[in-house]
Parts: C-alpha cells; structure tokens; sequence
C-alpha cells in the first residue's frame, strides 16, 4: 500500500472502507498516527455517510490525559488487498486517522525527502 506527505508533512493514505463486506466501497484519504494505538477514528458525520452500525464502546486516553468514552462502529476495511472487520473509534475531530492497530505486523516506511509512504 502506497500514500503520501502533503505539504503540511501529514502522511496520508486512501483505505476503502465499507459498512459490511457485500456492500460498495468508499475510499477515504487518513492520516498515519502512530501515537494511536487503536485500528480507525473518524468523525461522526463520516460514520453517519457510510452507514456504519455502532458495536459498542471503550474508555480512551486523550493527549491530554482526559478519560473519555467513545462509541465504536463496526466496518469492512481493504487492507493489503484482503477484506478486514475493525472497529472504527467515533471522534469530535475532523480527520480520519489510521492507527498502529492497523500497522502492527507490518513495515511503515515515511519518505520525507520523497514525499512518499509505504505499508507492507
């Protein structure tokens, strides 16, 4: 899997994401947070678009140190080309972020000077 640094220094990958795995695939561009150690976040709005049913929810550790809980949504994600159930975790924020639940078992390459990334 392959994405990119934007200008800003993000790095970002598009995943295709969809409510159950007979159903159309959406592609979404997410950040990389390898501070996150959870599969998915994105916003409600997000959620609503793409029909995902809620699942349950968990206690999160906000950067801040705040304890939240946050409703998590059941999803189909396209991951290293095989279909994947996650959880996607519901956030205030506007950004979809992938995390290192995602990424563990795997090899993350960031290319600042190319402006490239790597997933394998």
């Amino acid at each position: 899997m392959n994405g990119r640094v934007d200008r800003a220094g993000r790095a970002l990958v598009d995943i295709s994401l969809r409510p159950s795995a007979n159903e159309k695939p959406t592609i979404v561009a997410v950040w990389v947070d390898t501070a996150f150690t959870g599969e998915l976040v994105m916003p409600r709005h997000i959620i609503d678009q793409l029909g995902l049913s809620q699942s349950s929810a968990v206690m999160a550790g906000l950067a801040d140190g705040t304890e939240v809980v946050l409703e998590t949504f059941s999803c189909v994600v396209e991951w290293l080309g095989e279909p994947r159930s996650i959880e996607v975790v519901e956030s205030d924020a506007q950004i979809l972020l992938l995390g290192v639940g995602l990424l563990r078992g795997h090899k993350l390459t960031v290319d600042y000077r190319m402006s490239t990334i790597e997933i394998a």
